[in-house]
């Protein structure tokens, strides 16, 4: 006689389950984690435990950081942390960036178009944005940035990249030139 995994009893005759060489009455094949029953249904075998599709996700998958959902097929991972693909977006435009190039700023990720056109600086004399991207070089002093091609003198255009400067007026400066302001 076959007895039920879970009473060990399976008179004959009843309707049962069976699942690796063990036996449930219907009422007793159920989910491990919400315990509702089976039956015909899906299901994942977990060790001794069997788990209905939707508490086997919950369990085991891993969820969106974002969306908090299971990632069922798919996703990406970005800084260890799982995303579905339809999720990694821009924070502007909404694109999706899995794949793409984008840049991170204040905990929030952004194409590249968006990042310099909304966040990036602008070059203290093109005014273009200024975002580093590709190794471009870049010239930082105080609160402003150019691009390392525009870090020029404002009277004889010599560049000032690497070299000694002076400002005025926001504006920038060879020594030599900074002399007659």
């Amino acid at each position: 006689m076959v007895n039920c995994q879970l009473v060990n009893q399976l008179p004959a005759g009843t309707k049962s389950f069976e699942h690796g060489g063990s036996h449930w009455h219907e009422r007793c094949f159920t989910c491990s984690r919400c315990l509702k029953e089976i039956g015909t249904g899906s299901f994942i075998p977990k060790g001794d435990d069997i788990y209905c599709t939707s508490c086997n996700e919950k369990k085991f998958s891993k969820h969106c950081v974002h969306c908090r959902k299971a990632i069922t097929s798919g996703g990406l991972t970005y800084r260890d942390e799982p995303w579905h693909t339809e999720c990694f977006v821009c924070k502007t435009c909404r694109k999706q960036l899995g794949g793409q190039r984008f840049t991170a700023h204040e905990n929030y990720i952004y194409c590249t178009d968006c990042y310099g056109n909304f966040i990036a600086k602008k070059c203290g004399a093109c005014h273009k944005p200024v975002t580093g991207f590709g190794g471009a070089e870049v010239v930082t002093y105080e609160d402003r940035q150019w691009h390392s091609e525009c870090f020029k003198c404002k009277k004889c255009y010599g560049s000032l990249v690497n070299k000694r400067f002076v400002t005025h007026n926001r504006d920038v400066y060879c020594p030599d030139c900074g002399k007659s302001l």
